[in-house]
């Protein structure tokens, strides 16, 4: 498993976020709603994260992404342009970003789900992709002669439990959902 990368934070924003938190926007309470106690895919969010000189919307530690809700104020000119220049910053750290409107937060939340679900997906696909291909053991094939299942380990990581199944030609993982 590897580390959490951790990030720099200046911990002069600690008691602005504190106060962000509080007086939260409809459609940040909304997200929230959704993101809170590890609703979304059983990973952990933060609201109103201090990172570097900023403080993020929403924020997951493990997959190192940002999620921002921009409203009326940020389709100024000037604001877009600090949101870039912040993004940027930032995403030089590591972080990552889903941006969304106020208005479809309020008005299609599913489809705000299903946008942060699917990058989550993708993300997290991708990831185990990169990761070189563990040596499989010599005897694989030869253990359960029921669909060619040679080796099964279960471990349990926060709140998913992992199945490893190493078949004859394949390695399957299945992430299930606690409850």
């Amino acid at each position: 498993m590897t580390r959490r990368k951790i990030l720099p934070y200046n911990p002069k924003l600690k008691e602005l976020a504190r106060k962000l938190r509080q007086n939260m926007t409809l459609s940040e309470v909304l997200l929230w709603d959704q993101l809170k106690q590890k609703k979304m895919l059983g990973f952990d969010f933060d609201r109103q994260r201090p990172i570097d000189n900023f403080i993020v919307d929403f924020y997951c530690k493990d997959l190192m992404l940002a999620i921002e809700i921009d409203g009326a104020s940020h389709n100024h000119e000037e604001s877009f342009k600090a949101d870039v220049k912040r993004q940027n910053i930032l995403e030089k750290l590591g972080v990552r970003f889903l941006r969304f409107d106020d208005l479809e937060v309020k008005k299609n939340m599913s489809n705000v789900l299903k946008t942060i679900q699917y990058w989550i997906e993708e993300n997290v696909n991708k990831e185990m992709e990169e990761k070189p291909t563990p040596n499989l053991p010599t005897n694989v094939g030869t253990g359960s002669p029921r669909r060619g299942v040679a080796q099964c380990q279960i471990g349990m990581h926060r709140s998913q439990i992992s199945v490893l199944i190493l078949r004859k030609e394949q390695v399957e993982i299945l992430l299930i959902q606690r409850l």
